[in-house]
């Protein structure tokens, strides 16, 4: 028999240290008749003995209401911190994502109209800094409405994970990426198309931390069992320990914080779609591990292919024998 968390949680603090003590009454009751039964002699069940019994259950039962009504009442604070926290990380994203985003996009935009005005050397580096330094933060706040739109809720539909590989490949295959992918033709994962942001990140990670001449990208993506796993290498400098540490530690402090919130969008997107995510930091760069569920894939899929064979194999075959009954021509000319 399973039980429902609310069906005792949710309960009055009364009811439950009501429902205690009866089912204690009756277990005290019961046992000492047994006892008694055990013995051959009724007369060993005695009320003073009995009446021990229900004291201590009367007694925890008082200990048990006392201490339900606290937590309750610690759980009504909390929820209601709870709630006024995330409706203050709603206003606050929704300011940054709307009204910071367009007083940057002016911002942009004056910045290319004096860039066409200035000639001087020093000028336009100054303009291309304001430039990059306002890119920047209209990425984090895009970012910023991935995480917030994400579901919390488990995926329930199939990707293919080497389609979506492939994809985030051709973003980043440029002259100055030696790009290798090593992937199966098809590699099922339970998730849904936001699989797709996570999996961006790295693959731009990857290249956009690299200061090397020539930026090194090997992607591999394998199946064991009941997991797929992608694993994406790079020759870049690695990922900061303290930022790991800020990552396996879910927290940060004022002394130790994450520098990007890429990372950040990495780790909560995998593990909304019910995957891990894996560093790992050597002096030849840096190795990420992304694990989702593998699941078979859409039986649509594998019958449309059979389907598709079987219509070439009955036309081949007509066409045979066509040709075997003097027709060949006639039969080529109405196909």
């Amino acid at each position: 028999m399973k039980l429902e968390p609310d069906l005792l949680f949710g309960r009055p603090p009364r009811e439950i240290a009501v429902a205690y003590f009866c089912l204690g009454t009756a277990f005290v009751a019961v046992n000492e008749l047994a006892v008694a039964s055990a013995i051959g002699s009724v007369s060993a069940w005695t009320s003073v003995h009995a009446v021990g019994s229900w004291a201590f259950v009367g007694l925890s039962a008082l200990v048990l209401y006392v201490s339900t009504t606290y937590q309750r009442r610690r759980a009504v604070t909390a929820r209601s911190e709870l709630e006024t926290s995330n409706q203050q990380l709603q206003v606050l994203s929704r300011v940054f994502r709307h009204n910071v985003r367009n007083d940057l996009n002016v911002i942009q935009g004056y910045t290319d109209l004096l860039s066409d005005r200035v000639d001087d050397e020093r000028s336009r580096e100054c303009l291309e800094t304001i430039r990059e330094t306002t890119d920047d933060v209209v990425e984090i706040s895009e970012k910023l409405r991935i995480i917030e739109d994400a579901s919390p809720e488990p995926p329930s539909g199939r990707i293919d994970l080497v389609d979506v590989v492939h994809e985030a490949a051709a973003e980043i295959d440029r002259a100055d990426v030696s790009l290798t992918v090593d992937a199966p033709a098809q590699a099922w994962v339970r998730a849904d198309d936001s699989i797709e942001y996570p999996i961006r990140e790295v693959f731009e990670n990857a290249v956009t931390h690299n200061d090397e001449s020539m930026r090194r990208v090997d992607v591999s993506v394998t199946e064991n069992g009941s997991t797929a796993c992608l694993e994406v290498r790079d020759n870049g400098p690695g990922i900061p320990d303290d930022e790991r540490a800020v990552l396996r530690a879910e927290e940060e402090t004022p002394l130790s914080h994450a520098s990007s919130i890429g990372l950040w969008l990495v780790k909560w997107m995998c593990e909304t779609q019910g995957g891990t995510v894996g560093f790992e930091t050597s002096d030849d760069g840096t190795t990420v591990r992304l694990r989702f569920e593998s699941v078979d894939g859409p039986a649509s899929t594998a019958s449309a292919e059979e389907t598709g064979r079987r219509t070439r194999c009955e036309s081949d075959t007509a066409r045979a024998d066509a040709i075997a009954d003097g027709n060949g021509e006639k039969a080529v000319d109405d196909g």
